[in-house]
């Protein structure tokens, strides 16, 4: 899209890792069907211990986005572009509570918080995960809204009480950018508090998560315009007025699954690589049979009303979580993750495996020793090097993905013969081949940052620039090179998914 001066249009892609954020710009030609990529600025996120628990830090995020949008005008200035929109994707099932003014109630809990398992434990009494995924259709976990919002009910009642409007934290910052309220269909999905079936809020699950059904909104779509930006963004960025909040696919994993560069007469599937691993397919309607139920497959919302049908694995979270505690244990030789890739790879294969999805997995400190103790109740062999360490962490995730997919293919009654792998893991390739070698897959590696391209070519079909979703994979697929991974000898493979499988039964 050329705007009025002749100038190419440029999209503001915010993009909130559980790591890291980034703010790029995206612009695209369309008379050569490609788009170009420029990270503005990157910043680090984590989580902040209070005494009430786990929470973010979403003032330092606001102000680390708003430095974002002056880096992007000035860089679009310097490239002679004009910028048109902005939009912001995050992890999903987080959230936060406004009261009548719009005022924020409280700092927001991250989804790693462990009371949510206490209110897991609690609702699961009084609804099965049956019950609650025949209604849901999403993988019953702990970091859902549903049990983390029951956990807060519990432990502020007069908090929750005085909330007029329950917003996702994507669509906090649409509404700080722009004045707007409004919950975007995909974060939403993430949930565990929506009906599948008639895609809307399901009233006796808000009202068990303790939560006011008049907090909540109808659904807004990916690419609905929202509104332009409130003055005080534009007095403190620079940026012009007719810049508009466009709103991508809010939850990051639909961004990136938008921008994965299939063509559409393939049969692909795609695992989106980073703190998560989310394994699945892109359907066009939920699937609720016996076989997703059994297997707790998510259906989520995507872009132009797919639903993507995919399973959590832990993802890369374990690797990182490893380089905490090697840093926490010798500060003056902490690696870095090549240097933990090229350990890795000198490692001693399947020496020692584990439950990458154990429920204190997924809670943060002390990774070493949650595998030293997997692996001396499995009676494996504990881990002496970092290498050992971070090796274990990869060959348990292949493993993860190889059982992943053989149930994708039981439930969906089909074969899928690439695996698309997009996001930061994208990069690390001896992760990507050991998927391939896993699953006999032929594996295709990129792109990197699918996440930000997928909110900014959203954005740009919200602006009409981009046709439908075929176009803009079509658009991703011109412009990038990608990596493809052969599948090796399957054998050993074979027998460490004997051995994978003896440990995730008896951790369960």
């Amino acid at each position: 899209m050329m705007t009025q001066s002749g100038i190419l249009a440029a999209r503001v892609a915010i993009d909130l890792g559980a790591e890291s954020g980034r703010i790029a710009l995206v612009w695209l030609d369309m008379s050569d069907r490609q788009f170009e990529f420029a990270e503005v600025h990157r910043f680090p996120n984590h989580m902040l211990r209070l005494p009430s628990g786990w929470h973010w830090d979403i003032g330092g995020l606001w102000s680390e986005i708003l430095t974002g949008l002056r880096e992007a005008k000035q860089v679009a200035d310097r490239r002679q572009l004009e910028i048109r929109s902005a939009g912001v994707d995050c992890w999903g099932v987080d959230w936060c509570l406004l009261d009548e003014a719009g005022e924020l109630l409280g700092l927001p809990h991250a989804y790693r918080d462990p009371r949510n398992s206490n209110s897991f434990d609690l609702l699961t009494r009084r609804l099965t995960p049956r019950e609650i995924y025949d209604v849901t259709g999403i993988q019953v976990m702990p970091i859902n809204s549903l049990f983390s919002l029951h956990a807060m009910s519990l432990a502020s009642k007069a908090l929750v009480g005085a909330a007029a409007r329950l917003l996702f934290l994507p669509d906090l910052i649409h509404f700080w950018l722009s004045g707007v309220q409004a919950n975007e269909a995909t974060i939403a999905s993430t949930s565990q508090l929506v009906d599948r079936r008639t895609n809307s809020w399901q009233p006796d699950l808000l009202s068990l998560a303790g939560v006011d059904f008049l907090c909540v909104q109808p659904f807004v779509e990916p690419g609905t315009v929202l509104g332009p930006l409130r003055e005080e963004v534009l007095a403190s960025t620079g940026l012009d007025a007719n810049v508009r909040v466009i709103l991508p696919a809010s939850h990051d994993t639909a961004s990136a699954v938008a921008a994965i560069p299939a063509d559409g007469g393939a049969s692909w599937c795609f695992l989106s690589s980073g703190t998560w691993s989310l394994f699945g397919a892109e359907i066009p309607e939920p699937c609720l049979n016996d076989d997703a139920a059994r297997f707790m497959f998510t259906n989520e919302k995507g872009v132009a009303g797919t639903t993507r049908f995919l399973k959590n694995i832990a993802g890369l979270w374990l690797v990182q979580q490893c380089r905490a505690d090697l840093s926490q244990r010798d500060p003056e030789h902490s690696p870095n993750y090549e240097e933990l890739g090229e350990m890795a790879a000198l490692a001693e294969p399947f020496r020692t495996l584990i439950d990458p999805d154990k429920e204190d997995m997924a809670t943060p400190g002390g990774m070493l020793e949650k595998i030293e103790a997997f692996a001396i109740a499995t009676d494996q062999p504990v881990p002496e090097t970092a290498g050992d360490y971070v090796r274990c962490c990869l060959d348990s995730l292949a493993l993860a993905c190889r059982a992943t997919l053989e149930r994708l293919e039981t439930t969906l009654d089909r074969r899928f013969e690439t695996i698309h792998v997009v996001g930061g893991g994208s990069l690390n390739t001896l992760h990507c081949q050991m998927i391939a070698d896993a699953t006999g897959r032929d594996v295709v590696a990129g792109p990197v940052e699918a996440t930000a391209i997928g909110n900014g070519l959203v954005q740009a079909m919200g602006d009409g620039q981009i046709a439908d979703l075929e176009t803009l994979r079509s658009v991703v697929r011109n412009s990038i090179s990608l990596k493809r991974y052969r599948p090796g000898s399957a054998s050993e493979w074979d027998e460490a998914a004997v051995r994978f499988a003896k440990y995730i039964s008896a951790s369960s």
